[in-house]
């Protein structure tokens, strides 16, 4: 029996669990099931250790090792004098820790939808006849400054402007954030992002110290009003932001927005990383805010979701005055690229391959597209046609941890907005959907009609 009765007592976890050997690991997952569940949300104050050991019956060390090993999973965050908390981001680290569930239908990850490859496959094959074939599995053949000049071709072609010198070459777009991070930042600055924002930056920013401020907004993207308060009153140096198809929430920001933002870092001195990660996938595409200010943005191109999964490359157009330290900071952190993965894209890129497939995969995400919204007819569904991903708005009441868990239970993984969230007060509950993840249109609508089934069952 527990030194204690708490039967009544306003604790704010009481687990149920299994007293397995060893005791410090089996709470260790039980707090790590709750947190998954939702049973634990994101903020939530856990008890005093001595308290909880009480209650449990076991020693306080054993509780202590426990939320050491989920702390350093990132699922717990200690304030000295106030406690210990589930951590904002732990949905985000939990996704970079697999459960070992059963086979789901897979709408969380932003996979491309697979697509006939034959202008790939000739082109390798290609490459692979001709004599020199041996010297693309070495480190490098001296052809740097015509695929320099191609990536150049393909930014442009993208709506950025700028030169030769000032492009260089990383192992796809998470890469080109931290060397884009690594060039402007130091540990303890402050960047300003949207209140849902894409979780690989989240973990960049956590790796090099740099502190991440959500940034007001109207209609869905930062506001001027936003911005000039985080300059004031956080100290930001400068903006990450994702114009076009927006990571989680799918919107595409308008040409005003995109001024906004260009003047506003002209007038207070900010730098910006414009992520185009999806940038290509728009036929139609509004101006890039880095041919608004060339002098102040670093521009990300990556290709992995637009052309192949398995080209890691992505090309990064930063200022003149940036880009020798911007080259030694790619070199410092991979040496040098695949040289058989730099030369079959550039191949791609001169053969007009690579537009067949982003033609394709337009088409693709077209029609995946008007299959959610056929299936999601009745509820919110953020993004248009072109978009990789959906953001589906909960109903009043359901939060996104909560929606993530249920669906799970019925085969789904999908992302709660606690995933992406940035700071305490910036909840917007929803999920973001994959569209282009399933293997087919079947298992993608047998995936929605779950979440549909899901959805019509809450009741607040």
């Amino acid at each position: 029996m527990p030194v204690n009765s708490f039967e009544t007592y306003p604790m704010s976890w009481k687990p149920a669990w299994n007293k397995e050997r060893p005791l410090y690991q089996s709470l260790a997952r039980r707090l790590e099931e709750d947190i998954r569940s939702g049973a634990l949300l994101p903020g939530t104050k856990l008890p005093p250790q001595r308290e909880l050991a009480d209650f449990l019956d076991i020693n306080v060390s054993t509780v202590s090792q426990a939320f050491r090993i989920c702390s350093d999973k990132g699922l717990l965050t200690s304030v000295t004098g106030s406690g210990t908390f589930v951590a904002y981001d732990a949905m985000t680290n939990l996704s970079l820790a697999p459960d070992g569930t059963e086979p789901l239908i897979e709408l969380a990850s932003m996979m491309p939808e697979t697509i006939a490859v034959d202008g790939v496959v000739a082109s390798l094959q290609s490459m692979l006849a001709e004599e020199k074939a041996p010297s693309f599995f070495q480190y490098g053949c001296g052809s740097a400054a015509w695929r320099r000049m191609d990536a150049l071709d393909l930014l442009r072609r993208a709506g950025a402007v700028g030169d030769e010198g000032a492009v260089a070459a990383a192992n796809g777009g998470q890469n080109a954030i931290v060397a884009s991070l690594l060039a402007l930042c130091r540990p303890g600055d402050r960047l300003g992002v949207d209140p849902l924002v894409y979780s690989g930056l989240k973990q960049a920013a956590r790796l090099l110290g740099v502190r991440l401020v959500p940034v007001a907004q109207e209609q869905g993207e930062m506001s001027d009003d936003g911005i000039r308060y985080a300059v004031q009153n956080h100290q930001i140096k400068g903006l990450y932001v994702v114009p076009d198809f927006q990571n989680p929430t799918a919107h595409v920001m308008s040409e005003q927005g995109r001024r906004t933002i260009a003047q506003i870092a002209e007038d207070e001195g900010l730098f910006i990383i414009e992520d185009g990660v999806a940038r290509l996938m728009a036929a139609d595409p509004l101006p890039t805010i880095q041919s608004l200010a060339p002098e102040r943005t670093f521009f990300i191109l990556s290709l992995s979701k637009v052309l192949l999964p398995t080209l890691r490359m992505a090309y990064i157009l930063c200022p003149p005055a940036y880009a020798g330290t911007l080259q030694d900071i790619v070199q410092s952190l991979h040496l040098s690229q695949s040289e058989l993965l730099a030369e079959l894209t550039a191949r791609l890129l001169v053969s007009g391959a690579a537009e067949a497939l982003i033609a394709a995969r337009r088409e693709g995400a077209t029609r995946r597209n008007a299959i959610a919204e056929e299936m999601l007819k009745g509820y919110t569904l953020l993004g248009n046609s072109e978009c990789l991903s959906r953001w589906l708005v909960l109903p009043e009441g359901l939060t996104g941890t909560q929606a993530e868990a249920e669906a799970r239970r019925r085969g789904v993984a999908v992302y709660g907005d606690a995933h992406f969230a940035v700071g305490p007060a910036s909840r917007q509950h929803g999920l973001r959907l994959a569209v282009t993840a399933p293997a087919d249109d079947d298992e993608l609508a047998e995936g929605l009609r779950r979440l549909k089934a899901m959805l019509d069952a809450w009741r607040p």
